[in-house]
């Protein structure tokens, strides 16, 4: 039986779409995941709630962008979880770097750091905010308590 030239072109391209959608569809899943877990909500709300940090990012209004998954400093397992969230506001834009551990009898995660690291070089601690005029003095000594470890 012979198939022609047509009809292989159609199956490549029907593979093609289908293999694309699925693709897709993976890739919003996981962004879903995130932004829908406690670790990641979070994070967000610790940034919200930090009027140093929401003022140098010229928030609200507050875009949260989707994590980029190739990224190695975004690492969840059982116990933990560290990510790094890009978001922006009208003025800059920046990575909210997190690190979360879960507490294996409640099943509740709370926040071990955040640290907000905009594009200029100022970098905010969330849990112990600083002046505004302090954090820009100080951005490097914020960047040595970050853990940049990996996943354990």
């Amino acid at each position: 039986m012979r198939i022609s030239t047509s009809q292989l072109q159609q199956l490549t391209l029907f593979t093609t779409v289908l293999t694309g959608g699925g693709v897709g569809t993976m890739y919003y899943l996981l962004q879903k995941n995130f932004a829908e877990s406690d670790y990641h909500r979070l994070a967000l709300q610790k940034l919200e709630a930090c009027s140093v940090a929401m003022e140098s990012l010229g928030a609200p209004p507050l875009k949260v962008h989707n994590i980029h998954l190739t990224d190695r400093n975004n690492c969840i397992n059982q116990r933990t979880a560290q990510i790094k969230i890009p978001v922006t506001g009208s003025e800059t834009g920046g990575y909210l770097c997190t690190s979360s551990i879960r507490d294996l009898n409640t099943n509740r995660w709370s926040l071990k750091q955040a640290v907000l690291k905009l594009r200029e070089g100022q970098t905010i601690d969330l849990l112990n905010p600083s002046p505004p005029t302090a954090a820009q003095n100080q951005a490097t000594e914020y960047k040595k308590g970050l853990d940049t470890g990996h996943c354990h």
